[in-house]
Protein backbone atom coordinates (compact mmCIF):
# COMPACT_ATOMS: atom_id res chain seq x y z
CA UNK A 1 0.00 0.00 0.00
CA UNK A 2 1.11 3.89 -1.13
CA UNK A 3 0.81 4.90 2.66
CA UNK A 4 3.46 1.71 3.87
CA UNK A 5 5.54 2.68 1.15
CA UNK A 6 5.73 6.37 2.18
CA UNK A 7 6.70 5.89 5.55
CA UNK A 8 9.80 4.57 4.00
CA UNK A 9 10.39 6.99 1.93
CA UNK A 10 10.13 9.91 4.40
CA UNK A 11 12.07 8.05 6.48
CA UNK A 12 14.49 8.00 4.02
CA UNK A 13 13.62 12.10 3.53
CA UNK A 14 14.28 12.94 6.95
CA UNK A 15 17.68 11.17 7.12
CA UNK A 16 18.88 13.15 3.86
CA UNK A 17 17.02 16.17 4.82
CA UNK A 18 20.00 19.07 5.20
CA UNK A 19 19.38 19.20 8.90
CA UNK A 20 17.37 19.42 11.85
CA UNK A 21 16.35 23.05 10.96
CA UNK A 22 15.18 24.23 7.40
CA UNK A 23 17.38 27.21 6.48
CA UNK A 24 14.15 28.86 5.77
CA UNK A 25 10.35 28.37 5.27
CA UNK A 26 9.20 30.52 1.93
CA UNK A 27 4.66 31.37 2.37
CA UNK A 28 3.08 28.65 -0.09
CA UNK A 29 -0.81 30.59 -0.06
CA UNK A 30 0.03 30.38 -4.04
CA UNK A 31 -0.22 27.28 -5.41
CA UNK A 32 3.55 26.67 -6.28
CA UNK A 33 5.11 24.74 -9.50
CA UNK A 34 6.72 21.30 -9.12
CA UNK A 35 10.05 22.78 -10.13
CA UNK A 36 9.54 25.66 -7.90
CA UNK A 37 9.09 23.25 -5.01
CA UNK A 38 12.14 20.76 -6.30
CA UNK A 39 14.07 23.83 -5.89
CA UNK A 40 13.20 25.26 -2.61
CA UNK A 41 13.80 21.27 -1.15
CA UNK A 42 16.88 21.57 -2.81
CA UNK A 43 17.68 24.77 -0.77
CA UNK A 44 16.07 23.08 2.39
CA UNK A 45 12.59 23.17 2.47
CA UNK A 46 11.39 20.18 3.29
CA UNK A 47 8.20 21.03 3.52
CA UNK A 48 8.51 21.43 -0.04
CA UNK A 49 9.09 18.22 -0.71
CA UNK A 50 6.17 16.64 1.51
CA UNK A 51 3.82 18.68 -0.85
CA UNK A 52 5.45 17.44 -4.12
CA UNK A 53 5.15 13.75 -2.45
CA UNK A 54 1.39 14.57 -2.11
CA UNK A 55 1.11 15.77 -5.46
CA UNK A 56 2.32 12.48 -7.01
CA UNK A 57 2.75 9.97 -4.93
CA UNK A 58 -0.73 8.30 -5.90
CA UNK A 59 -0.75 8.50 -9.68
CA UNK A 60 3.33 7.66 -9.65
CA UNK A 61 2.21 3.99 -7.43
CA UNK A 62 -0.83 3.28 -10.04
CA UNK A 63 1.63 3.89 -13.06
CA UNK A 64 4.11 1.45 -11.16
CA UNK A 65 1.51 -0.96 -9.98
CA UNK A 66 -0.28 -1.39 -13.53
CA UNK A 67 2.63 -1.55 -15.45
CA UNK A 68 4.13 -4.00 -13.67
CA UNK A 69 0.79 -6.08 -12.63
CA UNK A 70 2.89 -6.61 -9.25
CA UNK A 71 2.11 -5.13 -5.88
CA UNK A 72 5.55 -5.61 -4.51
CA UNK A 73 7.52 -4.71 -7.71
CA UNK A 74 5.58 -1.34 -7.67
CA UNK A 75 6.03 -0.84 -4.02
CA UNK A 76 9.94 -1.89 -3.94
CA UNK A 77 10.45 0.73 -7.29
CA UNK A 78 8.14 3.59 -5.67
CA UNK A 79 10.41 3.39 -3.08
CA UNK A 80 13.51 3.33 -4.82
CA UNK A 81 12.34 6.12 -7.40
CA UNK A 82 11.61 8.90 -4.56
CA UNK A 83 15.21 7.41 -2.79
CA UNK A 84 16.59 8.46 -6.18
CA UNK A 85 14.76 12.27 -6.11
CA UNK A 86 15.37 12.91 -2.64
CA UNK A 87 19.23 11.97 -3.31
CA UNK A 88 19.06 14.16 -6.85
CA UNK A 89 18.15 17.08 -5.08
CA UNK A 90 21.29 19.05 -4.97
CA UNK A 91 21.94 18.42 -8.97
CA UNK A 92 18.39 19.57 -9.74
CA UNK A 93 17.77 21.81 -12.85
CA UNK A 94 14.34 22.69 -13.88
CA UNK A 95 15.24 21.76 -17.98
CA UNK A 96 12.40 20.06 -18.01
CA UNK A 97 9.21 19.41 -16.24
CA UNK A 98 9.09 17.96 -13.08
CA UNK A 99 6.70 15.28 -14.02
CA UNK A 100 9.43 14.70 -17.19
CA UNK A 101 12.01 14.36 -14.93
CA UNK A 102 10.13 11.79 -12.39
CA UNK A 103 8.50 9.26 -14.60
CA UNK A 104 11.73 9.29 -16.63
CA UNK A 105 13.19 8.27 -13.31
CA UNK A 106 10.28 5.43 -12.34
CA UNK A 107 10.67 4.53 -16.09
CA UNK A 108 14.58 3.69 -15.82
CA UNK A 109 13.96 2.48 -12.60
CA UNK A 110 11.55 -0.28 -13.48
CA UNK A 111 13.53 -1.17 -16.36
CA UNK A 112 16.46 -2.12 -13.85
CA UNK A 113 14.42 -3.80 -11.49
CA UNK A 114 12.74 -5.90 -14.15
CA UNK A 115 16.31 -6.67 -15.59
CA UNK A 116 17.72 -8.12 -11.76
CA UNK A 117 14.39 -9.52 -10.85
CA UNK A 118 12.61 -10.68 -14.27
CA UNK A 119 13.09 -14.74 -13.01
CA UNK A 120 11.66 -14.40 -9.71
CA UNK A 121 8.78 -11.75 -10.66
CA UNK A 122 5.53 -13.58 -10.12
CA UNK A 123 2.33 -11.69 -11.10
CA UNK A 124 0.97 -11.24 -7.59
CA UNK A 125 -2.28 -8.74 -8.22
CA UNK A 126 -3.12 -6.12 -7.52
CA UNK A 127 -4.25 -4.66 -4.00
CA UNK A 128 -8.44 -4.67 -4.88
CA UNK A 129 -8.25 -2.26 -2.07
CA UNK A 130 -5.91 0.61 -3.18
CA UNK A 131 -8.69 2.66 -5.13
CA UNK A 132 -12.11 2.86 -3.75
CA UNK A 133 -13.25 5.76 -1.83
CA UNK A 134 -14.05 4.93 1.79
CA UNK A 135 -17.65 7.20 0.94
CA UNK A 136 -18.70 4.82 -1.58
CA UNK A 137 -21.65 3.06 -1.57
CA UNK A 138 -20.84 -0.88 -1.00
CA UNK A 139 -22.72 -1.76 -5.16
CA UNK A 140 -20.81 1.28 -6.35
CA UNK A 141 -18.06 -0.09 -4.49
CA UNK A 142 -18.19 -3.45 -6.51
CA UNK A 143 -18.96 -1.77 -9.71
CA UNK A 144 -15.49 0.24 -9.49
CA UNK A 145 -13.66 -2.73 -8.65
CA UNK A 146 -15.31 -4.78 -11.22
CA UNK A 147 -14.10 -2.22 -13.76
CA UNK A 148 -10.42 -2.06 -12.38
CA UNK A 149 -10.38 -6.02 -12.67
CA UNK A 150 -11.13 -5.78 -15.90
CA UNK A 151 -8.91 -2.89 -16.70
CA UNK A 152 -5.72 -4.30 -14.69
CA UNK A 153 -6.72 -7.72 -16.85
CA UNK A 154 -6.63 -6.20 -20.12
CA UNK A 155 -3.60 -4.35 -19.52
CA UNK A 156 -1.76 -7.57 -18.81
CA UNK A 157 -2.43 -8.61 -22.44
CA UNK A 158 -1.06 -5.83 -23.80
CA UNK A 159 3.05 -5.85 -24.61
CA UNK A 160 4.83 -3.77 -21.94
CA UNK A 161 6.05 -1.34 -24.09
CA UNK A 162 2.70 -0.41 -25.38
CA UNK A 163 1.25 -0.71 -21.49
CA UNK A 164 4.13 1.40 -20.37
CA UNK A 165 3.52 4.15 -23.32
CA UNK A 166 -0.51 3.56 -22.53
CA UNK A 167 0.00 4.43 -18.30
CA UNK A 168 1.80 7.33 -18.59
CA UNK A 169 -0.43 8.89 -21.07
CA UNK A 170 -3.91 8.20 -19.22
CA UNK A 171 -2.50 7.80 -15.80
CA UNK A 172 1.09 10.10 -15.53
CA UNK A 173 -1.16 12.50 -17.59
CA UNK A 174 2.06 12.76 -19.90
CA UNK A 175 1.87 14.14 -23.63
CA UNK A 176 2.97 12.07 -26.46
CA UNK A 177 6.46 14.35 -26.80
CA UNK A 178 7.08 14.21 -23.17
CA UNK A 179 6.31 10.20 -23.37
CA UNK A 180 8.64 10.27 -26.02
CA UNK A 181 11.39 11.67 -23.86
CA UNK A 182 11.12 9.89 -21.06
CA UNK A 183 10.79 5.89 -22.60
CA UNK A 184 13.59 7.59 -25.18
CA UNK A 185 11.97 6.74 -28.41
CA UNK A 186 10.61 8.59 -31.44
CA UNK A 187 7.02 10.44 -31.09
CA UNK A 188 5.58 8.60 -33.96
CA UNK A 189 6.96 5.30 -32.18
CA UNK A 190 5.10 6.69 -28.99
CA UNK A 191 1.98 7.48 -31.50
CA UNK A 192 1.91 3.73 -32.79
CA UNK A 193 2.35 2.15 -29.22
CA UNK A 194 -0.88 4.22 -27.67
CA UNK A 195 -2.77 3.66 -30.92
CA UNK A 196 -2.43 0.01 -30.76
CA UNK A 197 -2.93 0.17 -26.90
CA UNK A 198 -6.33 1.89 -27.01
CA UNK A 199 -7.45 -0.41 -29.49
CA UNK A 200 -6.59 -3.87 -28.19
CA UNK A 201 -7.89 -2.80 -24.49
CA UNK A 202 -11.37 -1.27 -25.93
CA UNK A 203 -11.29 -4.64 -27.56
CA UNK A 204 -10.49 -6.31 -24.71
CA UNK A 205 -13.19 -3.87 -22.25
CA UNK A 206 -15.60 -4.89 -24.38
CA UNK A 207 -16.01 -8.27 -24.95
CA UNK A 208 -16.96 -9.25 -21.20
CA UNK A 209 -20.25 -6.84 -21.63
CA UNK A 210 -20.94 -8.60 -25.01
CA UNK A 211 -20.88 -12.29 -23.06
CA UNK A 212 -22.94 -10.65 -20.05
CA UNK A 213 -25.15 -9.40 -22.36
CA UNK A 214 -25.27 -12.77 -23.98
CA UNK A 215 -25.88 -15.03 -21.16
CA UNK A 216 -28.11 -12.28 -19.48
Amino acid sequence: MVDTVASGVLLLKTSLSTGGNVAYARAMGVTPEDSALMLRYKDGDVAAFETLYRRHNDSLYRYLLRLSLNQDAAEDVFQEVWGKIIKARHRYRPTAKFTTFLYRVAHNCFIDYVRKNNRHMVNSGIDPDYSPDPGDEPDLKAEKSFARQRLDAALGTLPAEQRDAFLLHEEAGLSIDTIAEVTGVKRETVKSRLRYASKKLKTALQEPAVQTQRTA
